[in-house]
């Protein structure tokens, strides 16, 4: 399987704090990935990381094969790769399909945006009832789910969930992973995906990476991990 992410030996500081310490991971064309960890592991930072918003003071990051570790933010997404940040950071004085037309924003291909907004809307119905509304008048999981449709509608390669189901009640977080997997399966997306909970995000994932104070300290396929003893005590509270 071609690796379509790989970080080597990534640093990075939030001024004379060390967040990440040698990070190494890969992520194949196609899969789920996790990373599981404790609050203030490093997580998020690894995200951000990747998408140039913390820069990495060692160490490089390559997206289909071509280093982006100096490449901004903000042309990462007409590359194929976009950020799902933790806290949703959707525009709430924005309309539902005015968030949506913002994840398309540097696209020209009128028939296939169409085509993605039929789409997200088929995957959020939600979203088509209460498109006309302003986003900072959505609950909580309307609002993870317009992040997740925003995202959908740059059509990426690659997305990267940070905490999808934090403040979520069950029932939504449940949905928002069947969304995760059905694009993973009928897409073909390929997923990097933060989620504090460890025991849905190894069901969900076909391999995952254990952050403990900014640094890889396990890398194993997903049920492996789920049976590991270690883990369970730490993370799945068994």
């Amino acid at each position: 399987m071609a690796a379509i992410l790989e970080m080597q030996g990534v640093c990075a500081h939030y001024g004379r704090i060390q967040a990440l310490r040698d990070v190494s991971l890969t992520v194949g064309e196609g899969e789920i990935v996790t990373i599981i960890g404790a609050n203030g592991a490093g997580k998020s930072t690894t995200l951000m990381t990747i998408c140039g918003i913390v820069k990495a003071t060692s160490g490089h990051v390559r997206y289909q094969g071509r280093p982006i570790t100096d490449v901004r933010a903000d042309l990462l997404p007409a590359m194929g790769l976009c950020q799902v940040p933790e806290g949703r950071r959707i525009f709430p004085r924005l309309t539902v399909r005015e968030n949506l037309d913002m994840g398309a924003f540097f696209r020209r291909d009128a028939d296939g945006i169409e085509a993605d907004l039929g789409l997200v809307y088929r995957l959020f119905p939600v979203l088509f009832e209460r498109r006309r509304q302003h986003g900072g008048t959505l609950s909580g999981g309307e609002q993870q789910m317009l992040a997740i449709a925003r995202a959908l509608m740059s059509r990426p390669k690659m997305l990267l969930l940070d905490e999808p189901s934090l403040g979520l009640s069950p029932m939504i977080s449940q949905h928002i992973f069947r969304i995760i997997r059905n694009v993973n399966e009928e897409r073909g997306m390929t997923i990097l995906l933060v989620e504090q909970n460890a025991n849905i995000a190894l069901k969900l994932a076909d391999r995952a990476y254990v952050l403990e104070t900014g640094a890889v300290v396990m890398e194993d396929k997903a049920d492996r991990l789920r049976e590991n003893t270690d883990i369970k005590k730490a993370y799945l509270g068994q």
